[in-house]
């Protein structure tokens, strides 16, 4: 069972080029997926493989992750990640039913993402600049990156010092799902901010002249998200934010203050790097408030 796993995640990474994050998230719940499997056969007296994996096996699954607590989000995320597996033991010809076939989704409410206001924004920024130190200047300049980029953080902690141009025509290049590449534009001030942090932080942190990561840890090597992460948990909370706030919440804030400020929504999802525009589409729920004001304000039976 385990080979069928191994060989399902080298066929993600190899021939779907899905990014190493997608791919341990895979494994996590496939992992998790056979541990069941294993048990559900060792139970019923049978050998442990996936041509004896069945319908009924499969409603059992989602039954014992209902009653382990999973969320409805995680548990419809395992039991697609179980679909996606099971139909390539179909292409493969390891088992001749899928015991996902025709099965329903388990259903889950859309959440919306929470941004922060431009307020918020402009408080977060200013602690990093209150600092003096090598770190600061890089956190500086990676948080001015994210929100004026929309990036991931995983596409973030990835630049390379080349994917980066801060003299001509201001933008950044990444990669993102599927090893995507696309070309996003940033405004003068945090191409400014990027060079400075080049010209000099990188400078101190940097132990190897070979290193290409754009963004450097203490010991002069990449900066991990967990790493950032963490970094930004401090910051939100000496500027006093309340909301939980993650590298994913300044991404939501650029989409949406994008939208509010007029953006068109095609260009906020080539932006964001979203395959289809109905994942960008969420945004626009979020950015009522700013129409309605926009309409009472330009309406002219609407002014009092």
């Amino acid at each position: 069972m385990r080979e069928g796993v191994r060989s399902f995640l080298n066929y993600l990474a190899v021939e779907k080029g899905y990014s190493q994050n997608t791919i341990a998230a895979y494994q996590n719940d496939l992992n998790g997926l056979a541990d069941f499997a294993e048990k559900e056969a060792a139970r019923q007296g049978e050998v442990p493989l996936w041509a004896n994996f069945n319908r009924q096996n499969m409603l059992s699954y989602q039954l014992d992750l209902k009653e382990r607590g999973y969320v409805p989000t995680t548990l419809a995320r395992k039991v697609a990640a179980a679909r996606s597996f099971f139909a390539f033991l179909v292409a493969e010809g390891v088992i001749k039913n899928d015991p996902t076939e025709n099965m329903s989704s388990p259903g889950i409410g859309k959440v919306l993402p929470k941004p922060i206001s431009i307020e918020q924004v402009r408080r977060l920024m200013e602690q990093p600049a209150k600092l003096s130190t090598a770190e600061a200047k890089r956190d500086r300049a990676m948080l001015e990156l994210l929100y004026a980029s929309g990036m991931r953080i995983s596409e973030l902690v990835s630049l390379n010092m080349g994917d980066v141009n801060t003299d001509d025509d201001h933008y950044v290049r990444c990669f993102g799902k599927g090893h995507k590449e696309r070309i996003i534009p940033i405004y003068e001030q945090v191409a400014r901010t990027v060079k400075e942090y080049i010209e000099g932080p990188r400078l101190q942190l940097a132990r190897n002249k070979q290193e290409a990561a754009l963004f450097l840890n203490a010991r002069g090597e990449r900066l991990t998200r967990q790493g950032f992460w963490q970094k930004l948990k401090e910051y939100a909370r000496t500027a006093g934010l309340d909301t939980k706030i993650s590298p994913h919440t300044l991404r939501h804030s650029f989409a949406t203050h994008m939208l509010s400020g007029g953006a068109d929504l095609r260009a906020v999802q080539e932006l964001l790097g979203h395959a289809n525009i109905s994942t960008t589409q969420v945004y626009t729920h979020l950015t009522t408030e700013h129409i309605r004001r926009t309409y009472e304000k330009s309406h002219p039976r609407a002014k009092r």
